[in-house]
């Protein structure tokens, strides 16, 4: 996987997260680099272990299925990326809270890298160096997340919806990309 593609798929998995981090913010009525480094390593972790997590478990299953890899690929990112558009375009309001106690950062840090897990599933067939790979994906996430609590208390929730739809696309089209590539139609 390039750089570019890395980075693009980074940017598209940490977006739950700068979401969430946004609404952190908002809540919060004083922000300090402290809580907003909290924020960002509780995402950024768990958008790390998450793909390496589905890495180990596309590798068990990866002789059974290296003919249709390209098609997993396309569909698990493809629904990600559908799943995460369909959830900002939704009515429903999420809550704002501005709690960082370890009960609520870990359930929010798993729900925003499910995602990632997946994304994993489909490294195991792809030529994808796993450690730098995930250490990008969390790398990426933290900063994104910290970001996102100061964005969430400068500007609110006004971009949220905007991040979700953008994350949503980006996988989608690395979807795609992945599956063109293999079936010739990319270089």
């Amino acid at each position: 996987m390039s750089l570019p593609s890395l980075f693009l798929l980074a940017v598209g998995l940490s977006m739950d997260a700068f979401a969430v981090s946004v609404c952190k913010g908002l809540a919060m009525k004083k922000i300090t680099l402290q809580k907003a480094a909290v924020v960002g390593l509780w995402f950024g972790f768990f958008q790390a272990l998450m793909p390496a997590l589905g890495y180990l478990l596309g590798r068990q299953f990866e002789r059974y299925i290296t003919s249709i890899d390209h098609w997993i690929a396309f569909c698990l990112l493809g629904l990600i990326g559908a799943n995460m558009i369909r959830e900002a375009l939704s009515p429903e309001e999420d809550e704002a809270d501005d709690s960082l106690d370890v009960r609520t950062m870990f359930l929010l840090a798993v729900a925003t890298s499910i995602d990632a897990l997946a994304v994993g599933i489909t490294f195991a067939f792809l030529n994808v160096r796993l450690l730098s790979a995930v250490t990008f994906i969390g790398c990426t996430t933290f900063l994104l997340s910290a970001v996102g609590v100061k964005i969430g208390n400068v500007f609110g929730t006004r971009y949220k919806a905007k991040a979700e739809i953008a994350g949503g696309v980006i996988l989608i089209l690395l979807g795609t990309r992945i599956l063109l590539e293999h079936l010739g139609v990319l270089a």
